[in-house]
C-alpha cells in the first residue's frame, strides 16, 4: 500500500509561503521518496527553488516516516534550525502534514497534493485501489472493487458501454464489471450477480465531514 502524492506547482508553493521569509523543509522517507515527490533529491531541489524565490533555508531534513508518530522526535533533533524558520514546507502526505503540525507549533505548508491510496500493480505503475468509502462490497464483486475499477463507479453490473472487455471512456482501462464476471464465474458464484444490491449508504462517504470511530 503507497500514498500517492503529487507536487504542487512552484508558483502554488511559494504563495503559500508569501508570508514567510525563512522556511525549514521536512521530506518523507517512505511513500514520497518511492514516488520522487519528497525524497532527499526533491527536497535539496526544492531547497534551490527557495532560495531562488528569495527565501532562508534554515535547514532541511526527510523524516523516515512522515506520518509517523516519531516526526516528534526528528523535530527535535533539528529544534534550532525549526525554530528559526517562520514556517515549515512539508513534502509529504497529508497525513504526514497534519502530523508535522501537530508536534510543532508553526506554520505549515504542503508541497505535495494527496491523490488516493494505490498498489504498486507494476514496476514504476501504481493503481488505486480504495477510496476508503466506508462501504465495502469485495465479498459481493470477487474481491475488486467497483467504485474505484469503474470509471462510473456502478454497483450492479456494467452499462453496457464496454468493448472487448474495456472501458468505453478509455480503450486502456478494463471494464472493472468485466474483471468481476470473470472473477465470478472462475469462483462458480456468476449467478450471485442476479441479485440487485440495495442503494449505496452515503453517510459513510468522506464528503460528510471527518469520520470517526472508537475502538472498544
Amino acid at each position: 500500500m503507497i500514498t500517492v502524492t503529487k507536487q504542487k506547482p512552484i508558483e502554488e508553493i511559494t504563495r503559500s509561503l508569501e508570508k514567510c521569509p525563512s522556511v525549514f523543509i521536512i521530506g518523507c522517507g517512505t511513500c514520497a521518496t518511492q514516488l520522487h515527490t519528497g525524497g532527499k533529491t526533491e527536497v535539496l531541489d526544492m531547497k534551490t527553488k527557495m532560495e531562488a524565490a528569495g527565501k532562508k533555508v534554515t535547514g532541511w531534513m526527510v523524516i523516515p516516516t512522515a506520518c509517523d508518530e516519531l516526526t516528534k522526535d526528528a523535530l527535535s533533533a533539528y529544534q534550532k534550525a525549526v525554530d528559526a524558520a517562520d514556517c515549515l514546507l512539508v513534502m509529504s502526505c497529508a497525513f504526514g502534514v497534519q502530523t508535522v503540525r501537530r508536534h510543532a507549533k508553526k506554520h505549515v505548508a504542503a508541497a505535495l497534493n494527496t491523490l488516493f491510496l494505490g498498489k504498486e500493480e507494476k514496476p514504476g505503475e501504481i493503481l488505486e485501489i480504495c477510496t476508503q468509502c466506508g462501504n465495502c462490497v469485495l465479498d459481493k464483486t470477487g474481491g475488486i472493487c467497483p467504485v474505484i475499477r469503474c470509471a462510473k463507479g456502478l454497483l450492479n453490473g456494467p452499462c453496457g458501454g464496454s468493448v472487448r472487455g474495456k472501458c468505453e471512456v478509455s480503450p486502456e482501462t478494463a471494464c472493472a464489471w468485466q474483471l468481476i464476471i470473470d472473477r465470478l464465474t472462475e469462483e462458480g458464484r456468476l449467478d450471485e450477480l442476479e441479485e440487485i444490491m440495495p442503494l449505496r449508504d452515503w453517510s459513510t462517504s468522506p464528503s460528510g465531514g471527518p469520520r470517526k470511530i472508537t475502538i472498544k
